[in-house]
């Protein structure tokens, strides 16, 4: 986390503004944005560029932001202990800022307990909350003397955010006997996911998912095999003091450490040498086996990670079409491809499930087709700070009839030889194996040749992704 002491506006010492305030005052922004429904990439990245925050403070703000967008189940049930009004009762504005003063509390390293309590208070003062600054320094301190009472002499307001940091964030909570529920509060998940991780997977396995969701996912790079390779990549980011290295089981695939700022200043990304793709994502295009001169269709294609990965596997050489509904994020595959230097991508925007329809010569025309269906996103939880507070399992219902429909009209475009991967970057069964399932019954003349589902804190780490691949028969 990027320290707090990091950059404070100039003015006089009347006025002056209490280190790393700015930073939190756009945290509490995002927060507000999201609570009001925007998605908190989108709040995030408008609040950082409208401010002038410096690299370190833009750090804190994102991850005070993500990091109490994700706590939220948590930090309510602080306030539902130590408050007179339940959190959901609260002003919104306080309920917000408190989660930002109780966030530092509880998770942060570096932040000592006094300067969250005292910045959180000062908010409150000129965010237009000052007759409630008194509340919020209260429930703050409550917090931190029951913590105290559980833990004594570890846990007090002049208390380092290492030492507070190394408690568990449940410490002092009065935790259910139910176990999807208590999985459900020490890990701030819906209950209705935390019982379905309990049904699925052992609790140590369950526990290891939870608590992946709530770390910063990890940062890969895939390298452009047609212009680099990995030993170059990984010489010249150690030449530039980026700590980096290869991912096991990925030709392509570079896992960066530690600091590394704008990834757009890194070395080799103008020149198109690599792009950011996740270790469980790379698997993806492997599977296809696409090889140069392929007619290959990425159905569900944007932002085109995918897409530019068969493209290289592929020598440039063949046509890829990308398909996405979405006219703007076609645009994102676009730029992707030009960037890396790639030519035998066309893109179409369409509805994937009525391309008999619109292209029927299309019919039998395809050697590969990848399905990457829209999906619940279960797999990248940790990607998407404020996706679990979306998702519903009526919204997965839905989306099973549509994974349905695009699977269904994705066989009559495949060559009679040809080969289908089917992916999801979600964990539901509805979604991944029992959908196959429930397919391959009903086309007996199609089956199986391989499935594979990774999970959020497996130990090959990355994203939660789903495959399938099939064939026809002969």
């Amino acid at each position: 986390m990027a320290s707090p002491a990091a950059s404070t506006a100039k003015s006089s010492p009347k006025e002056a503004v209490p280190v790393g305030l700015a930073a939190r005052q756009a945290a509490w922004q995002v927060l507000q944005a999201v609570a009001s429904g925007a998605y908190a990439d989108a709040a995030l990245e408008r609040e950082l560029q409208r401010s002038k925050l410096e690299p370190a403070d833009r750090a804190l703000v994102t991850e005070l932001a993500y990091g109490a967008i994700r706590q939220r189940r948590l930090l309510d049930a602080w306030l539902d202990q130590v408050g007179k009004v339940p959190a959901r009762k609260q002003p919104p504005k306080l309920r917000w800022l408190l989660h930002l003063g109780l966030y530092q509390l509880l998770f942060s390293a570096r932040v000592p307990a006094s300067a969250a309590v005292s910045t959180t208070v000062e908010l409150a003062k000129r965010g237009g909350l000052a007759r409630l600054a008194p509340v919020a320094n209260g429930m703050l301190r409550a917090v931190l003397r029951r913590r105290e009472e559980v833990a004594p002499g570890e846990v007090d307001a002049g208390s380092s955010g290492a030492a507070a940091a190394a408690l568990e964030p449940w410490l002092g909570l009065d935790l259910p006997s139910d176990p999807a529920e208590a999985l459900a509060l020490r890990r701030s998940l819906p209950l209705w996911l935390a019982a379905l991780l309990r049904e699925w997977l052992s609790a140590d396995r369950a526990e290891a998912f939870a608590l992946a969701c709530n770390q910063p996912p990890p940062l890969d790079l895939r390298v452009n095999s047609l212009r680099c390779s990995s030993e170059q990549l990984l010489t010249v980011l150690k030449e530039a003091g980026v700590e980096a290295e290869p991912i096991a089981g990925l030709s392509a695939g570079i896992h960066l450490s530690g600091r590394t700022g704008d990834l757009r200043r890194l070395p080799g990304f103008g020149e198109g040498h690599w792009c950011v793709q996740d270790r469980a994502a790379q698997r993806i295009a492997l599977l296809l086996e696409p090889q140069p001169g392929h007619q290959v269709l990425d159905a569900c294609a944007a932002p085109g990670g995918k897409s530019t990965h068969l493209a290289e596997l592929m020598g440039d050489r063949g046509t890829i079409w990308a398909v996405d509904r979405s006219e703007a994020r076609l645009e994102r595959v676009r730029r992707n491809a030009d960037r890396l230097g790639l030519s035998c991508i066309r893109t179409m925007a369409a509805e994937a499930q009525h391309l008999t329809e619109q292209k029927p010569q299309w019919l039998g025309h395809f050697d590969r087709i990848l399905l990457d269906a829209p999906c619940s996103g279960l797999g990248t939880l940790a990607r998407h700070a404020d996706a679990r507070w979306r998702i519903t399992p009526e919204a997965i219902e839905e989306l099973t009839a549509l994974q349905r429909q695009l699977l269904e009209g994705m066989l009559p475009l495949l060559a009679s030889k040809g080969r289908l991967v089917y992916a999801t970057c979600t964990v539901h069964p509805a979604e991944n194996c029992e959908l196959l399932a429930a397919f391959l019954a009903d086309h007996p003349d199609w089956h199986l040749i391989s499935s594979s589902q990774s999970w959020p804190g497996d130990a090959a780490g990355g994203d939660g992704f789903y495959a399938a691949v099939i064939e026809r028969r002969s």
